[in-house]
Parts: structure tokens; sequence; C-alpha cells
């Protein structure tokens, strides 16, 4: 509570000193980040040294008729902001005509407004929350196969001012609560782990939420199932994801494709291209007439925001209705560059980085079909569950993602664990195979912090919410 009413001191200092900065171009802006990061952590019963870190910046940048620059500073005093603004202006000088699109400073957004994240248990206790992972720890030591156990928390304060000579003013504020735990068993050469990730917007709730208070235990006999379990089948059959790593299969074959700046070649030599082409917005089939994909910025979900980092509100978009490709993840520049529309999904990881696209809340629509009828109408299939690998190639199109727990499915019954599960397909034809989407009892929301993109690099979080699903003929791959 301390750390956001010294933030929300700060930047209402920050807009005082915005008002004295100066510049001939005729649009320019500031967004200031401040970042608090905890964490806290036990590793095999032993506390480990608690991690603090804060951050604080701001980027300037300016805008001319066609001509666009920017320059991040750490120096937030008048003088400071100022020497950046200028260093920015120059840019924006020295780029007019030569930029990829015409800039037209008088159509950037100036909004107004704010966002919280949803909060309902904000104060806590450093010595309560240790001793909740040290238990955690000691319920996963459960057999002497078990031979790791760590169990973190990481609590996240950001608050991101934005401000541009035009009279615009947004202050967000986040919270993210991050609890983690992963157990791994080891006999002989065979090593198996579960794990437990919690990835929303929120305070201490999160940890109630994502049902950590005894997954240690839990984790530790399943690592322990996968162990004596037989390898996973190979050949094709039916495939049910469960939430979990539909998150994977959304980020890496719908988010990571349709984001616009890697379709129109932007990323080609770092994180790659895309298979689809500007051509099929509006008429490809992404799908089957089950997929349903839209960019929301749902309550609570990790990439949830009200505004992205060029000012551009978000709202509810379709990218994919009825499996057709409908509009592509891009920001207010992408879309002036390309001449189609898109979502408010313009982001930065922080105070020196610039915004690029970047996919934020990516979630498939929930269907009709409860879980267990969609496993009772299965004669041979696998329920994967929990990402533990993925390769996909620079078109973000052939993939293989490997699970850390597998259920064996025969006759429509769930017959056992299996081990090493994998699949491999090709996302311009995997999402037409959808046979089936899980109803609204199956719908989870999960997130994914660790996204990289751009140069230089951008770690970014990305929400991710789905059903379980069901997919036919699917290349299935065991371990064996």
């Amino acid at each position: 509570m301390a750390r956001w009413s010294r933030a929300h001191w700060f930047m209402d200092e920050l807009i005082n000193r915005f008002s004295a900065l100066r510049s001939p171009a005729p649009f320019w802006s500031l967004r200031c980040h401040e970042e608090t990061r905890e964490l806290l952590a036990v590793r095999q019963d032993t506390v480990e040294p608690p991690r603090l870190a804060i951050d604080r910046g701001a980027m300037l940048t300016a805008l001319t008729e066609g001509g666009y620059g920017y320059c991040a500073t750490s120096d937030l005093s008048v003088a400071g902001l100022q020497k950046a603004l200028d260093r920015a202006t120059e840019w924006a000088l020295a780029t007019q005509g030569a930029s990829v699109v015409r800039f037209e400073p008088a159509k950037m957004p100036a909004p107004r407004g704010e966002y919280r994240s949803p909060v309902l248990k904000e104060d806590f206790d450093r010595g309560a929350l240790l001793e909740l992972l040290a238990a955690e720890c000691r319920g996963a030591k459960r057999d002497a196969r078990i031979v790791e156990r760590h169990a973190a928390l990481s609590l996240v304060e950001e608050e991101r001012l934005y401000l541009t000579n035009t009279g615009g003013e947004l202050r967000q504020r986040f919270r993210f609560t991050l609890p983690h735990l992963r157990v791994t068993a080891n006999q002989g050469v065979e090593t198996q782990s579960r794990s437990l990730e919690h990835a929303q917007q929120g305070g201490l709730e999160n940890i109630e939420r994502s049902g950590f208070a005894g997954s240690g235990a839990r984790l530790a006999e399943e690592a322990l199932q996968l162990l004596a379990a037989p390898n996973c089948p190979s050949g094709r059959m039916e495939l049910v994801l469960m939430p979990d790593q539909m998150m994977l299969q959304i980020h890496e074959s719908i988010g990571h494709p349709l984001e616009l700046d890697r379709i129109l070649g932007d990323e080609r030599n770092y994180a790659g291209t895309s298979f689809v082409t500007p051509e099929m917005f509006g008429s490809y089939r992404y799908g089957s007439h089950l997929l349903n994909v839209a960019y929301d910025p749902l309550p609570g979900e990790l990439a949830t925001f009200r505004f992205d980092d060029e000012g551009v509100e978000a709202e509810k978009v379709w990218l994919i209705k009825n499996g057709i490709l409908l509009a592509p993840l891009g920001g207010h520049l992408s879309q002036l560059r390309a001449g189609v529309p898109g979502t408010a999904n313009a982001r930065a990881s922080g105070w020196n980085r610039p915004p690029i696209d970047r996919m934020a809340n990516l979630n498939v629509e929930p269907g009709a079909s409860p879980l267990e009828e969609m496993i009772a109408s299965v004669s041979r299939g696998v329920l994967m569950r929990t990402n533990v690998s993925w390769s996909i190639d620079d078109a973000r199109n052939k993939f293989q993602f490997g699970c850390e727990w597998g259920e064996l499915i025969e006759d429509g019954k769930l017959k056992g664990v299996v081990k090493n599960p994998n699949y491999r397909g090709v996302s311009a034809t995997f999402w037409r195979s959808l046979r089936a989407v899980g109803d609204p009892s199956s719908f989870e929301v999960h997130g994914t912090l660790y996204c990289g993109k751009g140069e230089p690099n951008q770690g970014i979080h990305c929400g991710h919410a789905a059903p379980a699903c069901l997919f036919s003929g699917v290349a299935v791959l065991g371990g064996a």
C-alpha cells in the first residue's frame, strides 16, 4: 500500500514537470513506468534470499508529419525529460519522409482515463507467506524419489502514466500476485515433474484461487504416478487439450501469427514471420466453425488494461468468428501502415522500450460441450494438460508441443495416466480439426509471463483463457 501511495505522489509531480516541456513537434507524449517486483521462494525446505527490484523511468515520443522519434531516460527531472524530448524531436524531424508510415499527429489519440487491477486482499505478511511456501515444500516431501521441491510467490506492483501535449492523461495501476510450485521425481534414468502456475491480476486472493494450499502433496503424488506410468502411445488419434495447455496452443499458433508487425515482416530476422498474409482477413478459414477467438480485456486476466501504450482504449474485438479470420493484432501505428483495423495492443515491456504489436488477452470463447461428453465421444485418444516443451517454426505454422500430464482415453473412458505425451501439427490446419469446444464449466483463465519479441528484446506477459477442446486426427507422439 505504501509503495502505491509513493508512486501515486510521484506521478502527480510528473504531470507538473510535463507541463514545463516544449517541442516544435505537433504531437509529443510521455509514458512513465514505476514497477516494484518482490520474489519470495523456498527450495528444498530452505528459504531463499528475498529479491526486491524497483525500476522507474520514462519514454518521450515526438511525431511530425511523417516522422517519428523516441528517447528513454531515467532522469525524471525537468531538465532530464526536456533533453530526452529534444532527442526524440530530432529523430522525428530527421525521419520525415523516410518512415514506412505517414504519421498524422492530429489524429493521434489524446485519451483521459484510469484503470486499476481488481484487488480484494492487498496487505500481506511476508512471514506468513514464507510459511505457506515452506508448508507446501514440506508437503511435497512424500517419498525418497521426490528430488526437487520449489515454491515461490512473485508480488508485482506497477503504475503507468501516459501524457500528451494535446491534453491526454492516463493513469493505470496494476497488481500481480503470482504463485508457483514445481515438484520433480526421479527413479533411475526417469525424471518427471508436475507444476502449478497461476498468472492473473489481483491481490492475495489469487493464492486461494490457484488452489495453492495443499498442492505440494498433490503435485508430488502426480509426479510419482508419472514415474510408474507407461509412455503415451503414438499415432493419429483424438486429442483433448485442457485449458492450461490450450493457453500455449493459442499463444503460439494464433497469437503470434496474427501480430500485424510480424505479418508485415518487421520481426523476420529475429522472432520470425507469419504464415498469415493481409489478403486472408475476411475470408480465410482458420479453424472449424466452432472456433471463436477474441481479443478481450476480461477483468483480472493477466494482460488486461483499459488503454494500450499508445493511448488507444481496449475493447473486445473478434479475431476469428465461426472459424473465419477477421482481424489482426495490430496497434494504431501498424493499422495506419497496413490500412486495416486492429486492436489496442501496442505494448512496451518497460519505460525503456517503445510499444510494438503484442498479443494481450487472447481467448477462445466457450462452446456448448461438457468435458464429460467430449471424453465420452472419444474412441481412442489422449487428454493432455500443462505444457512442458514447445517448438514452432519461424512462420508460426508447423509445431510440436509436449505436456507434463497425459491420460489415455479408450471407448469414451479415461483409462489411466500416460507419461511424455506430445503432439504435432500445422497451425493452418490444426484448428480446422477442432471437433468440440467445452462449455463454460471447463473455461479457465491463464497467462504466460515471459513472451519475448522485439529488438532490443521485450519480455512481456500475455493472458489466455479457454475451455477444454477436442481435436480429431492429431499426430500424437509418445516418449518411447
